[in-house]
């Protein structure tokens, strides 16, 4: 089988958020003086996919760093239901790979409309989605044409990293994206590793993913590709919330994929797999903590530090459906595209 897609264009990514880096650099300092001034109240996310996923990192960021709350609007309430939201003064943020989703494109345009500050995380500079929202960072991934999103979701991951660096006036943030494409190249060190664990989930059918926090949302996103490339039915769910009635499908000798973390929920995760470890539980680890099964090249901040776990999902990803003899590239009844009203 020739070499997936999935794999290189994953490894695209140190050049990618270099460039996304340097190219946004004015952009994010516009909006990021925008936001000073306006200072919204809350913000609210609008995705679908890997994209929605990359929003769940986002809103711990923001409301970690900026004590902005963060809620996640379904675009069907507007696009299906009639409903005209109040988002007047809120920020609304929109992710999409290829800003071609009427169903966002239309929330994004309602928000505005209705005096929300409005930007796109975009990959398709020249989209709807583009043209609808007030401000446009844009993803600069060059086209993305595996099915699997990769380098579009790590970049969804860093695009308003530099705002908030920007708004917290926070010189570690800033240091650690400077330093974050040389971290993603020595990630990418990492494959034949990926390419090993990923081995012991050969022939699993479900698989649990647990995550908390920052890494919550790059949880939901390995769930996502578990199903998309390798047909493994996989759910992901928040470390402190497995215990509450979840842990149950242990007794039935589903494996566990934990993504650790060093940021503060790294301690609190890591008694919980303690805990199930002790508890007999087939628990492999992903993540910056140390002593992990899998550990990532730290990055120098919580909020740098998903894009290097991700990576190296994708790695394992793309590897165990070449184990299982799948073309991570056609999973069955998928397109690259999805149009959703």
């Amino acid at each position: 089988m020739t070499e997936p897609l999935m794999l290189r264009e994953a490894r695209e990514a140190p050049q990618i958020i270099a460039r996304q880096a340097r190219e946004n650099a004015a952009a994010c300092r516009t909006l990021a003086a925008v936001l000073r001034h306006r200072r919204p109240p809350y913000a609210v996310t609008v995705a679908r996919g890997s994209s929605d996923h990359a929003c769940t990192v986002l809103k711990y960021a923001l409301e970690t760093h900026l004590s902005l709350p963060v809620a996640s609007l379904g675009p069907s309430v507007h696009t299906l239901y009639g409903a005209r939201l109040d988002l007047r003064g809120a920020l609304v943020i929109a992710v999409s790979q290829s800003g071609a989703s009427p169903d966002v494109v239309e929330t994004v345009r309602m928000a505005r409309e209705g005096g929300a500050t409005t930007v796109a995380l975009v990959n398709v500079e020249e989209s709807d989605l583009a043209g609808q929202a007030e401000f446009v960072l844009p993803l600069r991934c060059g086209e993305e044409q595996a099915v699997a999103a990769t380098k579009s979701y790590l970049a969804s991951l860093s695009a308003f990293l530099p705002v908030i660096a920007d708004l917290t006036a926070d010189g570690e943030l800033t240091a650690a994206l400077g330093r974050l494409p040389d971290v993603l190249e020595r990630t990418l060190g990492l494959e034949v590793q990926a390419r090993d664990l990923a081995e012991r989930y050969r022939f699993a059918e479900n698989v649990l993913v647990l995550a908390r926090g920052l890494h919550f949302g790059v949880g939901q996103e390995v769930a996502l590709k578990l199903k998309e490339t390798c047909g493994i039915h996989a759910e992901a769910y928040s470390a402190a919330e497995f215990s509450h009635g979840p842990k149950r499908l242990l007794a039935e000798g589903v494996p566990l994929l934990g993504l650790t973390s060093a940021d503060a929920a790294g301690e609190a995760t890591s008694r919980a797999y303690a805990e199930l470890l002790a508890q007999g539980a087939d628990l492999r680890t992903l993540g910056p903590q140390p002593g992990g099964t899998l550990e990532t090249p730290p990055t120098g901040h919580a909020l740098t530090d998903p894009l290097a776990s991700a990576l190296t999902f994708y790695l394992f990803a793309a590897h165990l459906a070449l184990h299982r003899g799948l073309d991570p590239d056609a999973p069955p009844l998928l397109s690259k595209v999805t149009r959703t009203r």
